[in-house]
C-alpha cells in the first residue's frame, strides 16, 4: 500500500509573503511513515482550493504587486478571493537495499494548473511628495487568472519499521521554475527557493486495522529576488487517523496545524513581521484497488475546512489522490470483522 499521499499548491493567496507559502498544509496524510514496496510508483493528484481573506492579506498583496507606492502611508479596507485547480504528478523510486538501516525513496513533483484571484476594496492614506503630504483615496478592483506549470519539487524520504511502529524522515524543497510574475495577483510558482525537512511516525496495526500518522516539519525560505522579500521559518504538523473496515476500505479523519515561527524580512517587506497561522480538519476515505498480479492502485479522497487563521486566507480544500505502486506480497490489513481475540 502506498503511504505517500500529499501535494503542493501555489495558490495566489496563502501565507507569508502576501499570504503565499511553500508548504501546503495537508502535504502528508495517512500511512506517511509506513513501509513502501520496492520499485517505481506513480502518484497523481487533483487538488482544489477556495479561500478568502480580509484587509490584512489584501493589503499585503497590494504591496507585493506594486499597487501601493512606497511613499504612501495606507489603510486598506478590502477583501480577497482565490481559487485554484491543480494537477500534480509524482514519480518515485523505492530502493530494496537498506540505507542507514532504513528504506530510501526518492522522487520529484511536477505541477500544472490554474489559479484565479480577485481583490476589491478601498485604499486611503497620505502620499508624501517633495512639496507636501497629500491625502489619498482610491477604490481597487483587481482580478486575474493564470494557467501554467508550477515549481519543481524534489523529495527524498527514509523509513524504518519496528512492528506496528514506523518512523520516517524527509527532505524536500522548491526549485522556482514555475509560472510567476511579482506584479500579478495569481501565480502557480512562488518566486523563490525553499528547503523543508522533518520527521514522522505511523502506528499501523495489521490485526485491528487501526492507523495514526503525524509528521512535523520546518521550512526555510530563500529571498524572492524579484521582490527582495524573505519569508520567516514555517512550522507545520500534518496528522491523520483511520480504520480499515476491510482489507480494501479505509475511513478516517485528517488535519493540520500551520504556523510561521520567524518574522518576514528583507528590503521588500513593507508589512512587518506578518506571521501566519491556520488550522484545518476534515474526513477521508481510502480504497485499495488490485490492478494486476504485480501492481495495485490506491484511491484516497480527503477534504479540509480551515479555521483559526491569522494573516492568511482560510476556506476549504479537497484532494483526489490515485497511486499506482508495486503490489504487496502478503495482505497487511486484516478485515475488522475477521479479527479474533
Amino acid at each position: 500500500m502506498c503511504s505517500i499521499i500529499f501535494g503542493l499548491s501555489r495558490n495566489g493567496a496563502q501565507a507569508d509573503e502576501g499570504g503565499v507559502s511553500f508548504w501546503l498544509p495537508g502535504f502528508f496524510g495517512s500511512l506517511a511513515a509506513a513501509p513502501q514496496q520496492p520499485g517505481w510508483s506513480l502518484t497523481s493528484i487533483y487538488y482544489h482550493t477556495s479561500v478568502s481573506a480580509g484587509a490584512d492579506v489584501a493589503r499585503a498583496r497590494e504591496f507585493d504587486i506594486g499597487r501601493i507606492p512606497v511613499n504612501l502611508t495606507a489603510n486598506v479596507s478590502a477583501s480577497l478571493q482565490a481559487k485554484a485547480d491543480l494537477g500534480l504528478l509524482m514519480p518515485t523510486y523505492t530502493f530494496a537495499t537498506p540505507v542507514f538501516g532504513g528504506q530510501l525513496t526518492v522522487g520529484a513533483i511536477g505541477i500544472y494548473g490554474g489559479v484565479n484571484t480577485s481583490l476589491a476594496g478601498s485604499v486611503t492614506g497620505t502620499l508624501a511628495t517633495p512639496l507636501a503630504t497629500l491625502p489619498f483615496s482610491r477604490f481597487d478592483t483587481i482580478s486575474n487568472s493564470v494557467d501554467g506549470f508550477g515549481d519543481l519539487l524534489p523529495i527524498a524520504t527514509l523509513r524504518w519499521n519496528n512492528g506496528v511502529h514506523n518512523y520516517m524522515t524527509y527532505i524536500t524543497g522548491d526549485i522556482p521554475v514555475g509560472t510567476y510574475d511579482s506584479t500579478r495577483l495569481s501565480n502557480v510558482g512562488i518566486g523563490h527557493g525553499a528547503i523543508d525537512a522533518g520527521g514522522g511516525y505511523t502506528y499501523l496495526n495489521p490485526q485491528t486495522g487501526q492507523e495514526f500518522s503525524g509528521v512535523l516539519g520546518f521550512t526555510y525560505n530563500f529571498t524572492n529576488q524579484s521582490t527582495q522579500y524573505q519569508n520567516g521559518v514555517d512550522m507545520h504538523f500534518d496528522w491523520a487517523a483511520s480504520q480499515f473496515l476491510t482489507k480494501q476500505f479505509q475511513v478516517g479523519v485528517v488535519g493540520y496545524v500551520y504556523r510561521e515561527l520567524g518574522c518576514d524580512s528583507g528590503s521588500g517587506d513593507r508589512v512587518g513581521c506578518f506571521q501566519s497561522q491556520v488550522v484545518g480538519a476534515g474526513p477521508q476515505l481510502g480504497f485499495i484497488i488490485p490492478l494486476t498480479t504485480e501492481t495495485q492502485g490506491y484511491l484516497n479522497l480527503k477534504s479540509y475546512w480551515e479555521f483559526a487563521n491569522q494573516n492568511r486566507p482560510d476556506g476549504w480544500n479537497a484532494w483526489v489522490t490515485f497511486v499506482i505502486s508495486p503490489a504487496e506480497k502478503t495482505p497487511s490489513i486484516a478485515p475488522r470483522r475477521m479479527i479474533t481475540k
